[in-house]
């Protein structure tokens, strides 16, 4: 299949998925060997105005902004700025408490420090709070030795690496992320943690399909869904849109453009425009299997890298977000695939895992 006819089929689907109602706004991105083959959008950014989907309209994209937080971390790894087995304590002192001295950046990105649980009270507006929210993941206790066990770090894994990099750089993961990723791939305004103000009238604007209503019913059969997401700061279509959220730096989550994402994960697994975030070496290291066996959250087996889940069967890397949002690459292919979409929604029959499908099919 050609370039042109892959951009086709995936325009005319996305074209018939806000048709048929079951999307509002789409946006779909592939690289192949550091090439743009796949560039479709269409739908409402809002639906209050009108205002179309563009290539470079940002979208709130949850859990896909654990990928670029990952990437932050690998590209200050290769500048030989972080090490992998830094002892988180040691660059910030007041996480040693409560045994958890040993806990390393490795860790971390591998949801295995074991500090997955946050305060049953706690609300969207201490997400505004850096210094708070690093206070209450300094002063947990951590479940299980770190190391010893995994478990989907849910917002925890923001504050985390974040607040270990700002103390052993100096620099906070936004800085980074403009910095060294963002600005040489040529993308500025495309990936962000936490949006300025004045970005914020560009950003799609989340709507709820079926979402809340799937996560009321996971959290019931999940148990330690609300112990990591607790009721006040589940990750919905309200959390997502409003502006204190939007504008904190929560490295968990992350707002992006399906183009700037693909391109991230693009210049991972190889070159674009001249761009390589990492050495192939790094790239062994980072993608290879760091923990596997049951999720402490989820019991299901949840294969993790360094920052980044395995997805598409064990095809690709990279993170998905709540509602349908995907990223990630498959380095066997030379490719990359991101998606983001304005309508949460969750259900046997995904539209973007299909549209991945139907590229991996294509690239195969």
């Amino acid at each position: 299949m050609t370039a042109n006819t892959l951009q086709e089929r995936v325009q005319r689907a996305v074209d018939e998925l806000v048709a048929s109602g079951r999307e509002l706004g789409v946006q779909v991105a592939a690289y192949l060997h550091g090439e743009l083959v796949v560039d479709a959008c269409a739908g409402v950014a809002d639906p209050g105005t009108g205002q179309p989907v563009t290539p470079d309209t940002p979208f709130f994209s949850f859990s896909s902004g654990k990928g670029m937080t990952a990437t932050a971390v690998h590209v200050l790894a290769e500048r030989g700025e972080l090490d992998y087995d830094l002892r988180i304590a040691d660059v910030w002192p007041e996480y040693a408490r409560h045994g958890k001295g040993g806990t390393t950046l490795r860790h971390a990105l591998t949801h295995s420090a074991g500090v997955p649980v946050l305060p049953a009270g706690i609300t969207a507006e201490d997400f505004t709070d850096w210094q708070r929210m690093c206070a209450v993941v300094a002063g947990s206790e951590p479940l299980w030795e770190p190391g010893t066990a995994h478990g989907y770090h849910a917002w925890t894994y923001g504050w985390l690496v974040g607040e270990t990099v700002r103390r052993a750089t100096g620099r906070t993961l936004a800085q980074v992320l403009a910095e060294d990723v963002a600005e040489p791939l040529k993308v500025p305004g495309e990936l962000f943690f936490g949006v300025p103000d004045d970005q914020q009238p560009r950003l799609a604007v989340l709507r709820d399909g079926n979402w809340s209503a799937v996560l009321e019913h996971i959290s019931s059969a999940v148990p330690r869904l609300d112990l990591v997401a607790p009721p006040g700061v589940r990750p919905d279509a309200v959390l997502g849109s409003r502006p204190d959220v939007l504008r904190a730096d929560v490295p968990a989550v992350g707002t992006m453009t399906a183009r700037a994402a693909a391109r991230m994960y693009a210049a991972l697994i190889g070159e674009v425009d001249g761009v390589r975030l990492v050495s192939p070496e790094r790239l062994a290291e980072m993608t290879a299997v760091a923990v596997q066996g049951p999720d402490w959250v989820f019991g299901a087996d949840a294969p993790r890298t360094l920052g980044y889940a395995l997805e598409a069967g064990g095809a690709m890397f990279g993170a998905s977000g709540s509602g349908g949002s995907l990223a990630g690459a498959a380095p066997a292919l030379g490719l990359s695939v991101a998606a983001t979409k304005n309508l949460l929604t969750a259900g046997d029959d995904d539209p973007m895992e299909d549209l991945r499908a139907l590229i991996l099919e294509a690239v195969s």
